[in-house]
């Protein structure tokens, strides 16, 4: 599996440094989405979950197919719609519903720190497909885990089975879901196909919502209509899309990398703004989840 070029190989002058859009890309999905889940739980105060997360796609997925049509791209044809259905599904019904319920008995830095789970979940996945990491990638998702393993004996996770069994199964249908979109279960080229996955996922959601019986809190409270527009605006048109370009673009441990950062912006945000209480022991699991994301970004010279 290919890696990012070490900082010493960046100095050296090597050719394998990333392209300008990837960095970019890795900004959004690292700053921009850790912020996010902080937005979910402002959200959370008028939006029940399966409602929040499938408004918020449906609406962003319509704007990004419209503003697609409008510049002349095609739309997907039935199999690509086939495709963002069960992406959509697994990604966006299964990952981002499974994160919010986790948010409402969770606070949001714990959640998105247990999240550095799902590069060992890619990982495992791409072994069917013959990917194999490098003993370094793999020395870094094993310390994430590790990190993970630890965030779940701290006094968060442990107060709340429900919130730590729907944070399991969104990580779960989340790397399904990045695995197939690349390997068997392509969608539509560029944003298109984006648009798509979340117009799927979406439907997917309020489906969801409809059977949980779950309204809207009427009148909606300031801060949780602003929270759901950042989500719409920030966490899916902009960090969503970024993170596909990734999977479509980058090694799979790079798209993935996210998982180590979000935890810091996270917690720090949710401590600073929110008042959420977070331990010294989940602090120490968080740097131990981190120390995981200099082995990924780490890259052996290549021979020949």
């Amino acid at each position: 599996m290919p890696t990012l070029a070490s900082p010493a190989q960046a100095a050296s002058g090597s050719r394998s440094t990333l392209p300008p859009l990837l960095w970019l890309c890795l900004a959004a999905t690292w700053v921009v989405w850790g912020s996010t889940y902080l937005a979910i739980k402002y959200a959370l105060i008028s939006f029940p979950p399966f409602l929040q997360m499938g408004s918020r796609f449906l609406f962003a997925g319509m704007v990004l197919a419209v503003w697609m049509r409008w510049r002349g791209a095609a739309w997907p044809s039935a199999l690509q719609w086939r495709n963002a259905l069960v992406v959509g599904a697994l990604m966006l019904g299964g990952g981002m519903g499974g994160t919010a319920h986790a948010e409402v008995s969770i606070g949001s830095g714990l959640v998105v720190a247990f999240i550095a789970v799902v590069p060992l979940l890619i990982a495992l996945l791409n072994l069917i497909w013959g990917v194999k990491p490098t003993r370094l990638e793999a020395t870094g998702i094993a310390l994430g885990l590790v990190g993970v393993l630890m965030l779940t004996q701290g006094s968060g996770f442990q107060s709340s089975p429900a919130g730590l069994l729907a944070i399991s199964v969104a990580c779960i249908c989340w790397s399904m879901g990045s695995v197939l979109s690349q390997r068997s279960l392509p969608l539509a080229p560029g944003a298109m196909g984006f648009a798509s996955e979340m117009i799927c996922g979406g439907v997917v959601l309020m489906v969801l919502a409809a059977v949980s019986r779950e309204s809207l809190v009427w009148p909606p409270e300031p801060e949780a209509v602003w929270a759901w527009l950042y989500l719409v605006v920030f966490g899916s048109l902009i960090a969503f899309n970024a993170y596909m370009v990734l999977l479509a673009k980058a090694p799979a441990a790079l798209a993935a990398s996210y998982t180590f950062v979000n935890p810091v912006i996270a917690m720090l945000l949710g401590v600073w703004i929110a008042n959420e209480t977070v331990t010294r022991f989940e602090w120490y699991a968080v740097a131990v989840i981190l120390a995981g994301v200099l082995l990924l970004l780490f890259k052996r010279p290549q021979k020949g």
